[in-house]
């Protein structure tokens, strides 16, 4: 099963801090954690502040901690422009390469 990611563009570091610290909970009970967190480069792309990749441990999961009522609580903390943040699901190449 193929694992799962939010991948977070933030221009708004004290709000993603305060979103972190507040709901820190629903990334332990899905299995989260951060895999990439740090200052972005990339000539001639625009980049955020900060550029977050946050791993869990299927595609479900992820979507499932996004639905979390703690979560859906706290969105206006990860919405526009304060930060984009989309749910992916992991490639699982066959033969588990």
């Amino acid at each position: 099963m193929p694992k799962g990611y939010w991948i977070a563009r933030v221009d708004d570091v004290e709000a993603y801090k305060e979103y972190i610290a507040t709901h820190s909970e629903p990334f332990r009970e899905f299995g989260a954690r951060v895999v990439r967190a740090g200052a972005p480069s990339g000539p001639g792309n625009r980049s955020a502040v900060r550029n977050v990749v946050i791993e869990f441990p299927s595609y479900q999961d992820a979507l499932d901690c996004w639905h979390a009522p703690d979560f859906v609580a706290a969105r206006h903390l990860c919405s526009q422009p304060n930060a984009d943040v989309i749910v992916v699901e992991g490639y699982a190449p066959p033969g588990g390469v």
